[in-house]
């Protein structure tokens, strides 16, 4: 078994920048590559040793600015020699590929890999107010290789029924939990209030937040004319932020080559555990929309992997965009409500501000914070689409013990052997013409720039609701901005009413 194989993350490099004045803020490739010296100083290495690079991933910009981000990256590092990949914009992507690289550079496949990512959302904005137009695009006469295809999140049924923008979709699962929990309507504003009171708390003391700012519970869960309903019961201050300019780069490389680099121990950080799933793809055919069988899949393997359980973990970046997802992966780790850890280290997305590869700089984050605390243990999640894709990992910098068969001395359990233990889970029936008496499963309230209600998305199921296995289907209630405002004033979870179609849509209409 070869000990020089074994993986370590060796740098992690993070930009925040706030300057938004159109005639000197940095392009994104600028970002990005502030960030890859920034991760190569972390590592405690000259930048023109990234010339020895042999892998280089750079994740897609939710604003994609040029023809070949990877190709322009590699030029501005001089490191033209490594292999180039785009991977499409989802949040899972960075701790997937800190999981499959430690993989590839076990088996001797690959010796030194950069992952980087960037947004300068908040620049292009501001070009488009005054009129311009960004032109951020860098020489290539070719397109990046693909090493994940484009995806698509959900399906054009799905779409019809507005269950596609994820201010939309996020606030279904919401709803269920509370339904979950059994709170009522105010208790519940105010729990998600309180845990993301704790998420601004961090923030503030985090140079890389975009808002430093510490808010209390009532001041993000009560509405106002600075924090406007999105999608009941989601204020602004619980949406993740991308309209920012911030960058990430990881890098990772084989105990071998890291003594080469002349990189100190303490600099290194193991990956002790991991674990990749995604979730029933479409929304409208989950289990259900309260729990997430693919983050407790994940979360199972990483920890047997690690030989260890939720408690032993010290320092979480749970993945942060919206509320529910937090809550929902909390549970499925089973760590308990009251308990004391913070769930982020960076302060989230809607505060430190989230990127389309936010997680690059929760990663980043989590290899100062292993490295201040010897011997403790930190845990990163992600997730991509509408709690869709997962990926997670665990970091110490305590050497895990290796595999004792084979020869590569890291080793885990192929995603595949355990995908379709979710895929095969049973679900309801999605009816797309549904008519009859029903009940309501999940719903949000969506609200315009105004503050006015504007439409009702709902899940229901038909029947009384006394058939676990009841079909589903999808519908919006009637337009009544009366109706529309009850509905997030008084509980609709499990309301009994009619679904019929009506012209292009089925409408649900509660007794």
């Amino acid at each position: 078994m070869n000990q020089d194989l074994m993986p370590i993350l060796i740098g992690g490099g993070q930009i925040t920048e706030k300057k938004t004045d159109i005639e000197t803020a940095s392009t994104p490739m600028d970002l990005m590559e502030k960030a890859v010296l920034d991760a190569a100083d972390n590592a405690g290495i000259n930048p023109d040793r990234l010339t020895d690079l042999d892998t280089l991933v750079v994740i897609k910009s939710l604003y994609e600015f040029t023809r070949n981000s990877p190709e322009a990256l590699a030029h501005r590092i001089n490191a033209q020699s490594a292999k180039q990949w785009i991977l499409p914009a989802s949040g899972n992507y960075p701790q997937f590929l800190v999981n499959k690289y430690a993989e590839e550079i076990a088996n001797g496949k690959s010796r030194f890999a950069l992952f980087a990512g960037t947004e300068a959302m908040a620049t292009g904005r501001k070009l488009i107010k005054s009129g311009k137009k960004p032109d951020w695009q860098e020489p290539s006469d070719r397109d990046p290789d693909h090493m994940q295809p484009e995806m698509s999140f959900g399906n054009e049924h799905e779409k019809a029924y507005g269950i596609w923008p994820a201010r939309y979709v996020y606030p279904l699962f919401e709803n269920a939990l509370r339904g979950k929990y059994g709170h009522d309507i105010d208790t519940h504003q105010l729990a998600i209030g309180r845990l993301f009171e704790k998420f601004s708390e961090v923030a503030a003391d985090n140079p890389h937040s975009w808002y430093p700012i510490r808010r209390s519970a009532e001041e993000i869960a009560i509405p106002g004319p600075s924090n406007r309903f999105v999608s009941w019961p989601y204020t602004k201050y619980m949406n993740a932020m991308n309209q920012v300019n911030q960058s990430g780069a990881i890098l990772m490389t084989s105990v071998g080559f890291a003594k080469e680099l002349g990189i100190p121990e303490e600099k290194w950080v193991y990956l002790h555990g991991c674990g990749d799933a995604d979730e029933i793809w479409n929304v409208s055919e989950r289990v259900n929309y309260h729990s997430s069988p693919a983050i407790r899949v994940m979360v199972r393997e990483a920890m047997n992997m690690a030989d260890l359980g939720a408690s032993d973990i010290d320092f979480f970046d749970i993945y942060s965009c919206f509320p529910c997802a937090v809550q929902v992966a909390r549970d499925e780790l089973g760590i308990p409500v009251d308990d004391d850890r913070p769930l982020t280290i960076t302060g989230g997305l809607p505060y430190h501000g989230g990127a389309g590869s936010y997680s690059l700089n929760a990663i980043a984050a989590m290899l100062d914070k292993v490295r201040e605390n010897p011997g403790k243990f930190g845990m990163v999640t992600a997730n991509g689409g509408y709690l869709t894709k997962h990926a997670a990992g665990i970091y110490s910098t305590n050497r895990p013990v290796s595999p004792t068969e084979g020869m590569a001395p890291w080793r885990r359990t192929d995603p595949a052997e355990y995908r379709d233990e979710i895929q095969n889970m049973p679900r309801p029936e999605l009816v797309e013409n549904p008519s009859g008496a029903a009940v309501i499963e999940t719903y949000t309230v969506g609200f315009g720039r105004d503050g006015q209600p504007d439409r009702c998305i709902i899940v229901g199921r038909l029947g009384d609701g006394s058939d676990l296995n009841a079909p589903r289907f999808l519908a919006y209630s009637p337009t009544d901005s009366d109706l529309l405002l009850s509905m997030t004033k008084s509980d609709f979870l499990n309301a009994p009413g009619r679904v019929e179609r009506q012209g292009k849509y089925n409408i649900f209409s509660p007794n």
